[in-house]
């Protein structure tokens, strides 16, 4: 069991992390404001915990405007997919050796 364990990723560690990614690994993108409901944060909690995940390279962050206003989406990039589905597969190998 002591393998699995160490198959965690420390990114996902943070449930709003674990949040975030799940939600972008079933959607192609996600809005601010569509994150910041779903997971019912903060503002400043969110975007924190977005930084980590861009500063990683997990996410990508999509920059436009809507109507003069500015819009920001989230998208999961290519190794964010595989950090994550990587990290899902040692929580279930932890959850099958219980």
């Amino acid at each position: 069991m002591k393998s699995s364990f160490q198959n965690l990723n420390k990114a996902f560690e943070n449930k709003i992390r674990l949040g975030i990614m799940s939600v972008l690994s079933v959607n192609s993108r996600a809005s601010f404001n569509d994150l910041k409901e779903m997971l019912e944060l903060t503002d400043g909690n969110l975007a924190s915990h977005l930084k980590s995940l861009e500063s990683s390279g997990y996410i990508k962050v999509i920059k436009s405007f809507v109507d003069r206003k500015p819009n920001t989406k989230y998208e999961i990039t290519d190794s964010g997919a595989a950090a994550f589905e990587s990290h899902i597969k040692a929580l279930e190998e932890i959850l099958k050796q219980i």
